[in-house]
């Protein structure tokens, strides 16, 4: 029985999966896991190279998008296909050291309370440009205002989460960037770690200041009115549904 996936959101990623999927390998040494790479429309040969790992490797599996869809469409394509009970998520740039994934689905497979949901990732010592730094130290900071989420960076790549709870959360793009918001809303504990940050080796980043900008503001406003607008009531059973009723 499968008891952790790994979910990488990749596109254009074929120097940097190889190398990834060996350090995922050894942070998961002795779990029973499996590593879910989603290509989200890749032009490169990022497919050829997981499907050359997969021929060694049958805990590799391979979710290919025809078109590009963004990361919260392959998170959510390889939650979907996890056989996992736990998923952790990390970006495909080699950015997210994969030797901090033991943060992250350890409190999960230890919590007695059935109440944490997810385990979030907030980087400490970013290896970004400093226009790349300052764009998200505005965005998280008003996030924060608005939100009153706790976590200080939600663009960490690096998560762990129930995959139940995941898959029960309201679906929309960009969604990953407000995972701590939506857990509480549904009632999940979340727990914070910071994990360290690398410089990318090879590739180019998928994003734009600008893009996010673009995309932030309405999302954050929609993330908004789905707090408010969450149910705060739980519907108790009709009279004479109990049990002891002599009935049975």
């Amino acid at each position: 029985m499968t008891e952790l996936s790994i979910v990488i959101p990749v596109k254009n990623e074929a120097e940097n999966i190889g190398p990834l999927i060996s350090g995922i390998a050894e942070a998961c040494d002795g779990k029973t896991y499996e590593i879910i790479v989603v290509d989200d429309g890749s032009t490169d040969d990022t497919a050829d190279i997981v499907n050359g790992l997969r021929a060694e490797d049958a805990r590799i599996r391979l979710v290919r998008h025809g078109r590009s869809g963004g990361q919260s469409a392959a998170i959510h394509s390889g939650t979907l296909a996890a056989r996992g009970p736990i998923v952790c998520t990390l970006d495909g740039d080699g950015q997210n050291p994969p030797e901090e994934l033991p943060k992250l689905y350890g409190p999960l497979m230890h919590d007695t309370t059935g109440r944490l949901g997810l385990v979030a990732g907030q980087r400490v010592g970013r290896k970004d440009t400093v226009s790349k730094k300052w764009a998200s130290r505005f965005a998280n900071g008003l996030r924060a205002r608005v939100l009153h989420d706790g976590t200080r960076d939600t663009g960490c790549g690096l998560k762990g989460f129930r995959r139940e709870a995941f898959l029960g959360l309201p679906y929309f793009d960009h969604m990953h960037r407000y995972m701590p918001a939506l857990f509480r809303r549904d009632g999940w504990d979340v727990l914070l770690v910071d994990v360290s940050h690398r410089e990318r080796q090879a590739g180019q980043s998928k994003y734009t200041n600008f893009h996010r900008a673009l995309v932030g503001i309405p999302d954050l406003l929609a993330v908004a009115w789905l707090i408010r607008r969450r149910k705060k009531v739980q519907v108790m059973a009709p009279a004479g549904d109990n049990e002891g009723s002599g009935n049975d």
